[in-house]
């Protein structure tokens, strides 16, 4: 299943929940340094869809907020509970 996320660096309060502009959004701890805040985000999706960290892939946008992943196995109402949970920071 390929999905649009919006990753939100720096966030006090991680997690993955709510929309921006029709992605879904994660918000991680880690920085927008070296790859890390993607990495987070790509284990905090794979958290929320219960995959394993390998089964969720970056498609595009390695140095952009916003980034296409492809969840393998990816349960699309999990997407929908996810996208309209309300997003915190």
């Amino acid at each position: 299943m390929r999905i649009t996320i919006r990753v939100r660096p720096g966030s006090a309060h991680p997690g993955v929940g709510g929309e921006h502009a029709g992605a879904l959004v994660v918000r991680v701890s880690a920085r927008a340094v070296d790859g890390k805040a993607t990495e987070a985000a790509l284990a905090a999706v794979a958290g929320a869809f219960a995959v394993r960290r390998s089964a969720v892939t970056l498609v595009s946008g390695a140095s952009s907020r916003t980034k296409i992943i492809d969840v393998a196995t990816g349960d699309p109402r999990i997407l929908v509970e996810l996208l309209t949970k309300p997003s915190h920071g």
